[in-house]
């Protein structure tokens, strides 16, 4: 089994796919060596926009030895989001699966050893471009492409490799791309992500609720936001797939907060996602409590998405919905009534019946008083 280019996996983006780029930039370098420049450089890879969803698709790379010696063996990784699919595994490549880890969505990726001399300054590309895929899910894609001269293997998170059946895929200059000073060329890195996307929707879409309630109870708030698909949907890493902001009704105040939310005051909630990515069918869910301090007679809360514009979802009309307090009790009396005490039309007869009881209290102790005279 020919070994791997991605080395242990760390919690950032250097992390799965991409290996130890920092190891795999210094090729043959000797231990101890400060500050080595690369040894192998990509060429440049331009981004590919406007697949439609069940296309194939090839991407040429290429790369160059900056170093000064000559090297024995290299190796190239070719790493896939989940909407794209690797369609042929070469014999001398193998192929396994990483599950989405920390900050890193999942990914698929097929790891190539050339075993043929690679010399100083001479362009090298694989004779054929790996051949890939958009899925029905395709929308916001990434692809990666790694150069190494280190191989190690998948790391933590990975599935056992297989190898490949297909034809070899063999390694071949490129010398009419070859400088006469050997220089690199224009990406300067042994890595490379290139970002992929496809003519496809997804659609955002947030649930309201329906609440019940009498002035003084706390009540569970529970809202969901939901990707119908069908594509999937991946930002940038680091920033949430998008936001969710609420509206609290009128007379209520939040006594339990869900953990992926903050208040923006005035009974106004924001919240976001746990990751940069929404696979189709997947979403959130977002719990509160509410106390009804008192019942506003129709009173309506909100639910929205907010965050980055979203170009892909064309359906806007399930992009907010409204939260509905069903509250009952004194609070939603007229004339003037102290909410959630019982106040309203009765009041002055409650007063006047327990000033009777104390006027013949008063009267019954004067009684007993004169009596002990």
């Amino acid at each position: 089994m020919p070994p791997t280019l991605t080395g242990s996996r760390v919690p950032r983006r250097t992390a799965g796919a991409v290996g130890a780029v920092a190891l795999l930039a210094l090729g043959a370098a000797p231990a101890g060596a400060a500050d080595p420049e690369p040894s192998l450089v990509l060429g440049r890879i331009a981004p590919i926009h406007g697949l439609r969803p069940g296309s194939g698709f090839t991407v040429p790379t290429s790369f160059t030895n900056t170093g000064t010696a000559a090297l024995d063996k290299v190796g190239m990784s070719y790493s896939v989001t989940r909407g794209l699919a690797h369609t042929e595994v070469p014999s001398n490549c193998s192929r396994y699966e990483i599950t989405d880890f920390d900050e890193e969505p999942s990914r698929s990726v097929v790891s190539c050893e050339f075993d043929r001399t690679v010399r100083p300054g001479v362009v090298y590309a694989p004779e054929r471009p790996l051949a890939l895929k958009a899925l029905g899910r395709a929308l916001y894609d990434e692809l990666r492409v790694t150069v190494g001269s280190i191989e190690t293997g998948p790391g933590d998170g990975a599935s056992e490799p297989v190898r490949g059946t297909g034809p070899a895929l063999k390694l071949v200059e490129r010398p009419a791309e070859t400088s006469a000073a050997g220089g690199a060329p224009a990406s300067g890195r042994s890595a490379a992500t290139v970002k992929v996307t496809a003519r496809n929707t997804a659609d955002f879409r947030v649930s309201g609720a329906r609440l019940k309630g009498r002035a003084g109870d706390t009540v569970p708030l529970v809202v969901k936001f939901t990707n119908a698909g069908p594509g999937w949907v991946l930002r940038e890493i680091g920033a949430g797939a998008t936001r969710i902001r609420l509206r609290m009704p009128a007379g209520t105040s939040v006594t339990k907060t869900d953990g992926f939310c903050k208040s923006l005051g005035s009974g106004t909630y924001e919240c976001g996602t746990a990751q940069a990515w929404i696979d189709e069918g997947g979403g959130g869910t977002y719990r509160f409590r509410l106390r009804i301090d008192k019942a506003v007679p129709g009173a309506r809360g909100s639910v929205a998405l907010a965050g980055q514009p979203r170009p892909f979802d064309i359906s806007k009309a399930n992009d907010t919905a409204d939260i509905v307090l069903d509250a009952t009790g004194a609070g939603s009396t007229t004339g003037g009534g102290l909410p959630g005490t019982g106040a309203g039309p009765a009041l002055p007869l409650a007063g006047a019946a327990a000033g009777v009881v104390v006027l013949g209290a008063v009267v019954a102790v004067r009684r007993r008083a004169a009596r002990r005279r």
